[in-house]
Parts: structure tokens; sequence; C-alpha cells
């Protein structure tokens, strides 16, 4: 049986265990949340280094990207050089496959469409989503500045945020994660104050797309039927953005037993199946994985009151 582990600097409240069948071999996938503690991180790190078959580094990016220029978080890095014998992935590689495929799928569907308003909460950290959603015709507001720094500044193009990533990045990469990005228990609870300071960017989009935690982070008290297109999302998660009004969720990853594992979980799995280190790994490799997965988004319509679509895999 191959063993995958997310180590994750996120709450230990979203840890989950799975054991599956993928491509004819067996998989333990397992997340396991260090609520914040870096060190800590690292201790489980070095435990499991040379024990398992691939680890991905959850609750934190080690690379994120503005067109062809890729920026190194040096939290990131430091976690991905503890590991010295166990291959170890971030999620960036399916990212750029798999959410881009996804946007494609929806688009087909006619579930995002020409002119759709798209709030995308941060585009550093899934540059291929973002690029997909433009190719389909939506109009992009980028929160990268408003969801990791907190400055009320939209940005409207992917042209202007990769040059305001060349101006910020060298200095924001050396930042501690936790300024950036809710990490440990601040996963877990929601400030009142929060959700009413962007409400108008939820509110005006059509979809509401990208990381879960920095959706959750300023989400709304109301919502009126946006699409939310995100993953590591939980049956609690669901439950909230029902109450909230949104109209439907759809997941990049697959649903395994309850909860969509982040991209770093399935690209460890893709990883562990090929044999390869994330280096010696392709975009034709995780291309020819996913065709032969036949990953699908997961789509869940949250209210009674939206139109059937077809034969989407729509739940209730």
């Amino acid at each position: 049986m191959k063993r995958v582990v997310s180590v994750s600097l996120g709450s230990t409240k979203r840890n989950h265990l799975v054991r599956l069948q993928l491509l004819g071999q067996d998989f333990e996938i397992s997340r396991i949340g260090t609520d914040g503690d870096i060190s800590k991180a690292i201790s489980l790190l070095k435990e499991l280094d040379g024990q398992v078959d691939a680890i991905g580094l959850g609750g934190i990016d080690v690379y994120l990207y503005a067109g062809a220029q890729r920026y190194v978080l040096q939290d990131g890095l430091r976690l991905l050089e503890t590991v010295r014998l166990t291959p170890v992935v971030d999620g960036s590689g399916l990212k750029n496959t798999l959410e881009r495929q996804a946007v494609e799928h929806l688009a087909q569907q006619g579930l995002i469409k020409t002119g759709d308003r798209v709030l995308m909460v941060s585009a550093l950290d899934r540059f291929g989503m973002a690029e997909a959603l433009v190719k389909s015709g939506c109009q992009l507001t980028l929160g990268d500045l408003m969801f990791a720094l907190g400055i009320r500044l939209p940005i409207y193009s992917l042209d202007k945020l990769q040059a305001i990533a060349a101006r910020l990045m060298p200095i924001i990469s050396r930042l501690p994660f936790q300024y950036l990005y809710p990490t440990g228990h601040k996963q877990d609870k929601q400030a009142k104050a929060n959700s009413n300071k962007y409400a108008r960017y939820y509110q005006e989009a059509n979809v509401v797309a990208g990381d879960y935690h920095f959706i959750r982070k300023y989400l709304p008290e109301q919502l009126n039927g946006q699409l939310i297109l995100t993953n590591t999302t939980t049956r609690d998660d669901g439950e909230m953005l029902l109450d909230r009004g949104a109209g439907m969720l759809v997941t990049t990853t697959p649903e395994l037993q309850g909860r969509t594992f982040g991209t770093n979980v399935m690209e460890a799995v893709f990883v562990a199946l090929l044999n390869k280190t994330w280096a010696e790994t392709t975009l034709e490799d995780y291309t020819t994985l996913l065709q032969q997965l036949n990953w699908q988004p997961k789509i869940v319509k949250l209210r009674r009151d939206l139109p059937e679509q077809g034969d989407l895999q729509v739940g209730s």
C-alpha cells in the first residue's frame, strides 16, 4: 500500500484519512494539521521523511506564479528543504493543469459564461485558474492585495497583477506566512467584523473562486446565489455556504469519503503513482494521469430554486 501524507499548517480539526484504490494501486491518504506551528510541522516532516511514498505541504505555498514569473515563499521553502528522501510537493503543478481543466469543463456546461463577473480571491496561488477564467470571457476582480494583505485595492487585470507582484513579491515572500494566510485555529472561525469588509465584491460577483480559507475569511452573511469554485471543503463548509445563500459549490479535487483534499494531497498521490520526484514530474505526466482517472469537478447545487443542468453531477 502506498502512503501519502499532507502535513498542513492548518487546523487539526480538518484532519482526515482515507483508504482507497487508484489505477489498481492501494493508497492510504491522510492530512495532518499542525495548528499553524511551523516547528511542529518541521518535526513531523523529519519523522515522515523516508517512511512514506509522498508528502504534500498543506496550508502553505512554496511557489506563487504571475505569468512566467515564479516567486518563492521563504517559509514554504524552509518546509520543502526539510524533506531529503521522500518526494514532496505543494500542489502548484496540479493547480496549473487540473484547475484549468475544471474551468473549461464548467464553461462547456454553461455554468461559467462570457461576461460573468468573478471574484478571484487570490490569483498568484492559482494563476492557471485565473488565466482559464479570462480565456472563458469572464471579468475578473483579483483580491490578492485585499485577502492576503488587507489592502482595499482590487485588481482588474492579470497584467496589472504581474506588475504589482514584480514590485512587492521580493519583500512579501520573506514575511512569515501566517501574516498572509489563515493558518491553525484561524481556519476554524471567522471574525464578525470580516463579514462586511469586502461584502460588495462577493455580492457583485457571479462566481467566487480560489482558496477556500481566503473565501471564508471575508465571507459575507448574505450571498445571492453565487457559484463558489474552490476545494478543501468539508460538509460543514457546504452547510455554511448553503446558509449564507450560495447557489452552487464546485470543487476542483474529488471528494474522498466525505471531504475534498487540497491540490497538494492529490499532487502527492500523482508523484507516488509515477514513482518520480516533483522536479522530474512534467505537465504531460499530470495531464495523462488526469485523463486516466477521469476526474471531473464535483458540482453541488445548494439552492433548490436553481434550474437543473442536464446530466451534471449535482447533489442536494
